[in-house]
């Protein structure tokens, strides 16, 4: 949801942004098949009754809802994301991350993919223009690992605790969804802030193609 909020507003500002997305794993210990479903795994983690957990997940499928997002999390498949994060790290390098990390998500939040399966993320990335072979060759090696963890080395040092989290001109922050004013408002600040301002008057000597004005007295 952030991610769509951030979207609509890079619309909104009508200036040219650049967005580089970073691997994080909210629990790099969870193994590649789960047993048990998201509920369970809520209850476990924050000590509350299965129901609690499935209400609390419900108003985030509103959520989602109210920008175009449609989570299915009653068939969320639980998984290390690891390889996932290779993978799109594989991706940036042939330009295409963005895209991968789009169908990751949608694969993961909507379809119900169990994007931690080599043979799943292979095809999604087949699908983005991914070669197939080049894919296979990268799951199968501990490639772009370095990558990965050299990000969540960087996510540590920052302080970044959980998603989502934005770090905008490298020094201003937002976590969580935030709505999308929010984001405008913070970019707006940065562009204000970029632009050069002029401290002197005009009275100077003003030199162009055409030669030097000399100011008047």
């Amino acid at each position: 949801m952030g991610k769509r909020h951030l979207e609509d507003a890079i619309k909104r500002i009508n200036q040219p942004v650049e967005v580089t997305y970073r691997c994080f794993e909210l629990d790099p210990t969870i193994g590649r098949d789960v047993k048990g479903n998201i509920y369970d795994a809520l209850a476990r983690k924050y000590g509350m009754s299965v129901a609690q957990a499935k209400a609390n997940t419900q108003n985030v499928v509103q959520m989602a809802k109210r920008v175009g997002l449609d989570y299915q999390m009653d068939t969320l498949i639980l998984t290390n994301t690891f390889d996932a994060h290779r993978l799109t790290m594989f991706a940036k390098t042939q330009g295409l991350m963005k895209e991968m990390t789009e169908r990751i998500l949608h694969a993961y939040f909507t379809e119900s993919k169990h994007i931690g399966d080599h043979e799943t993320l292979t095809q999604l990335a087949v699908e983005v223009g991914l070669d197939r072979e080049a894919v296979e060759k990268m799951l199968a090696s501990d490639e772009m690992a370095d990558a990965v963890r050299g990000d969540q080395q960087t996510a540590k040092q920052i302080g970044v605790t959980g998603v989502p989290f934005f770090l905008i001109d490298q020094k201003y922050a937002l976590t969580g969804a935030q709505p999308t004013d929010v984001f405008v408002q913070v970019m707006e600040k940065v562009i204000s802030e970029n632009k050069i301002v002029v401290l002197n008057n005009d009275d100077g000597m003003i030199c162009d193609e055409n030669g030097c004005e000399i100011p008047k007295k």
